[in-house]
């Protein structure tokens, strides 16, 4: 299955659906749950390596991306509401190596929806950023590529 990836440089927003053939507590698991989430985050052949995930209200996800020469790239998601397995809404950031948000990059409001379909689920992954500076900035970092290759190491998790 593709991702349908849509931005609105006006509005400064990103959007990527894709529909798995999976049921919806399976996918919600695949994004809350650092066991298997680790498993497809990062676009091979790098690798998500989770430093802490405390996934609740007022919570936080604290990853690495790993490269495949040991080169390091952090970030976090700050959760502010959640509604099992419907959505969750909160804060996407890079961080540098002390896990803090590093307020030169791009930070984004970010809302994932988990809807039941008649084959699986639908996750639609949804992104604000401040300004079009700022979406162009991560698209420019690879995020349609990155996103893509994600959601489809994700299609593999799933099936097994």
């Amino acid at each position: 299955m593709n991702t349908a990836i849509t931005t609105d440089l006006k509005k400064a927003t990103f959007e990527a659906r894709r529909e798995f053939n999976a049921d919806i507590s399976l996918v919600w698991r695949a994004f809350t749950e650092p066991e298997l989430r680790d498993l497809w985050w990062a676009p091979a052949p790098w690798k998500c390596e989770t430093k802490l995930m405390d996934f609740r209200e007022g919570g936080k996800w604290l990853y690495d991306m790993v490269g495949p020469e040991g080169e390091r790239h952090g970030g976090v998601e700050l959760y502010d509401k959640i509604k099992v397995e419907d959505f969750y809404t909160g804060k996407d950031a890079f961080t540098n190596e002390k896990g803090e948000i590093n307020e030169k990059m791009p930070v984004s409001t970010l809302k994932n929806t988990f809807i039941p379909t008649e084959n699986g689920s639908l996750v639609i992954f949804f992104s604000q950023y401040p300004d079009t500076e700022s979406l162009e900035t991560v698209i420019k970092m690879g995020m349609y590529e990155g996103l893509n290759m994600g959601f489809d190491q994700l299609e593999e998790v799933l099936r097994k």
